[in-house]
């Protein structure tokens, strides 16, 4: 028998199938290390053939196959070719998206640890010890209720006394794989009765086999029914795969989980160490666990007989890959669907505008929940007109109205949150004589200051600074600062409210292990009562005891230089207001902008996301924007300009050509430097088309292929689909 091997070298040249002779019981799917290039080098077989085109006496052998399992199953090989097809990636760049990437060059293996158990009755062996072995007897009566680890018996009873039993034949001991759990948040198991609309959407999902859109307003139970969903695929044998887009989210949903369904849970995603990962990813290969819960990489879980796959807040953009491997988890997560004929859930209160218009078209199922659960009412939003608040003389950060309210709330005993999407202490440095912004040395990106470190950070490559006293162009000490970031609003707040307790989420509070369920316990079990955050607080969390909400600088996000922005301002500003009156308090949120009229604050605030869905999809009409469009961009990155410059303008011209003959499909097409123009010491070009969407299948592959042919190793070379940021 002759396998089919893609060695573990990123490389285009080598991009194909090796043959190598081999082993009996080898099957697709299986780790091997081969011979190759006058090395050992790992691999993945990924076929069987009863011949080679290779001459018998060239035909190498397969030296060691390193794992007893197979592991990566038929159907992912089937979604690795798939993957490659769509997105132009090399076959090794898809297949490593399937395994721990510590598991590849032996970087984890299983934990063995000898676990000791008594060899004979209890009291026999008692009867046999002298009365004076008090430690020796005492850990006998141990083990007669149950076994232990060595470590742990040593700990207990002593290590002389341990040894003394088993030299004696009195206590065995045997090697036991022992399992890396991570934590989960604490939560009570109960099962909740449904609502008519919840239970409606189970039973259409149970009875689908297709893509069903659950949009249901904050807090109208989307939780409760997914795992009403998963209870009954399990109940069948079959098994789930659920994404979530936040790595903050995941401890709260997986203890959510785990009090439900206990062990038949695995949690994925790259807050775990590289040995939870593992054993994690091996409980679900062996079938231990049913349900699996995580971030993007999530979908290549090695689940088979997969009965639902769902994706929670499905509009927001981490379900999109924006480093090699380019890829959509929402084009995977409906691929594995099909695969086993089960349906993909994509839920949310604010659907992607593509998402809900291919519900509104037929081509997803729609299922709506249009209530919260027990018919509590959604929270007021009140609009605040920050210019009015300056020209009353308030030029804090905090609105009077939003002020009142915290001090109220906080008075009650209840919690307040604070939402503004920029972390750091403030977002510029630029001098008011010579107007010089400090910039980072690799990026063309400003720095932002962060005053516990009293650094100066490039949010782009994460390169610090030291905080300057004055202009290092002119030397003038007037020097402006920009705006406000979450570390600068946590001060504010404390100084304020002195007897407050402040806490903050942002990437720079959540950098070591369990950060973000600690911070989200602190704040949930009251410890503090004021929590500061970025979007990693805008999404799913259930505080019960929040009934004041502020949004700070609404308008952020509004005018980024990209055709999303209302579409991600409605979504935030809904997220975040859905925090506030989960409980039985009720709620208000205050929405502080400079534009208080414009129509997605309007629309924000009434809840009526069908009303702003419809304005939206009108201009995108108008424009040719998606759905209407695929946006398509080719980016050039290179250590030399010169070279990054010769590589866009190769591909520029070639599709220039193509363009010509197919001038109907292409509705903008353009080559231009990067908005960040360099990154992490990388020259930036683009080219940027818009192409109309029933066109797309018919120029996709003329584009990767004009790209692919300016590749080489001076310069990264990527083509996106639809990209989250145009940066």
């Amino acid at each position: 028998m002759i396998c089919e091997v893609i060695v573990d070298i990123s490389s285009s040249e080598i991009d194909r199938v090796f043959d190598y002779k081999a082993p009996s019981d080898v099957l697709p799917g299986t780790r091997v290390l081969v011979p190759f290039g006058g090395k050992t080098t790992e691999g993945f077989v990924i076929g069987l053939k009863e011949q080679s085109d290779v001459p018998e006496d060239k035909l190498k052998e397969i030296e060691a196959v390193p794992d007893p399992f197979v592991a990566i199953s038929m159907d992912r090989l089937e979604l690795m070719h798939f993957m490659c097809r769509k997105y132009h990636l090399r076959k090794i760049d898809a297949l490593r998206l399937f395994i721990p990437s510590k598991m590849r060059g032996g970087g984890v293996r299983d934990i063995m640890l000898p676990f000791c158990t008594l060899t004979d009755d209890a009291e026999k062996i008692i009867e046999k010890l002298s009365s004076r072995a008090k430690q020796q007897i005492e850990c006998v009566r141990y083990l007669k209720e149950k076994g232990d680890f060595s470590a742990e018996l040593n700990k207990l009873f002593g290590s002389a006394a341990v040894s003394a039993l088993k030299e004696k034949g009195y206590v065995k001991t045997e090697e036991v794989h022992v399992k890396r759990k991570p934590e989960a948040a604490a939560f009570e198991a109960k099962k909740v009765l449904l609502t008519a609309a919840q239970q409606a959407a189970v039973d259409r999902i149970l009875a689908s086999d297709k893509t069903e859109v659950l949009h249901g307003v904050t807090g109208s139970g989307k939780t409760e029914v997914y795992m009403a969903v998963i209870e009954e695929v399990v109940k069948k044998g079959k098994t789930a795969i659920v994404l979530v887009p936040e790595i903050s989210l995941t401890p709260q949903i997986f203890g959510l989980f785990r009090s439900r369904f206990s062990d038949a849970v695995a949690i994925l995603h790259s807050g775990l160490s590289d040995g939870e990962r593992y054993d994690e990813w091996k409980r679900i290969l062996e079938g231990e666990a049913k349900i699996v819960i995580g971030a993007r990489s999530a979908i290549f879980a090695p689940v088979e007989n997969i009965g639902v796959v769902i994706i929670d807040e499905e509009h927001d953009g981490s379900y999109v890959s924006e480093s090699n491997p380019r890829y959509d988890a929402k084009v995977i997560a409906e691929f594995r669907a099909k695969q086993w004929g089960a349906p993909l859930v994509l839920g949310s209160a604010t659907p992607s505008v593509e998402t809900y218009y291919a519900a509104k078209t037929g081509r997803y199922g729609l299922l709506e929940l249009k209530n919260r659960i027990n018919q509590k009412a959604m929270p007021e939003i009140e609009i605040v007109d920050m210019s009015r608040e300056i020209r009353l003389g308030n030029r804090d950060i905090l609105s009077k109205p939003l002020k009142t309210a915290m001090e109220d709330a906080l008075f009650r005993g209840e919690q307040v949150i604070l939402f503004l999407n920029r972390r750091g202490y403030f977002s510029y440095f630029m001098c008011r004589d010579c107007g010089y912004i400090a910039k980072c040395e690799s990026c063309d990106v400003s720095l932002t200051y962060h005053k516990t470190e009293n650094r100066l950070k490039c949010h782009c490559c994460g390169k610090t600074y030291r905080m300057m006293s004055c202009c290092p162009s002119c030397g003038s000490e007037r020097i402006r600062q920009g705006h406000i970031g979450t570390e600068q609003v946590a001060e504010e707040v404390a100084k304020r409210f002195p007897n407050a307790k402040v806490l903050r989420m942002d990437n720079d509070t959540t950098r070591t292990k369990n950060s973000h369920k600690n911070i989200l316990e602190a704040f949930k079990s009251g410890e503090a009562n004021v929590l500061v955050g970025t979007q990693m607080i805008a999404k799913g969390h259930d505080f019960s005891n929040v009934t004041v909400v502020g949004i700070l600088e609404a308008d952020y996000s509004l005018y980024l230089s990209d055709y999303r922005s209302n579409e991600r301002t409605f979504q935030l500003v809904t997220q975040v207001a859905g925090r506030a009156g989960r409980g039985e308090k009720g709620g208000k949120v205050y929405l502080q902008t400079y534009t208080p009229r414009h129509y997605v604050f309007r629309y924000a605030s009434a809840y009526d996301y069908e009303g702003f869905f419809g304005k939206e999809l009108n201009s995108r009409e108008t424009a040719k924007f998606p759905p209407f469009a695929v946006i398509v961009r080719v980016l050039v990155a290179a250590a030399e300009d010169a070279e990054a410059k010769k590589t866009a303008r190769g591909i520029y011209d070639d599709l220039t050509k193509f363009k010509k003959e197919k001038s109907d499909a292409f509705i903008y097409f353009q080559g231009m430097k990067s908005p960040i123009e360099r990154a992490q010491d990388l020259f930036r070009y683009q080219i940027l088309m818009r192409i109309g969407a029933d066109r797309f299948d018919g120029v996709i592959d003329e584009i990767y292929e004009a790209a692919d042919r300016y590749k080489n190793k001076k310069n990264t070379v990527f083509v996106e689909i639809n990209p989250q940021n145009l940066n």
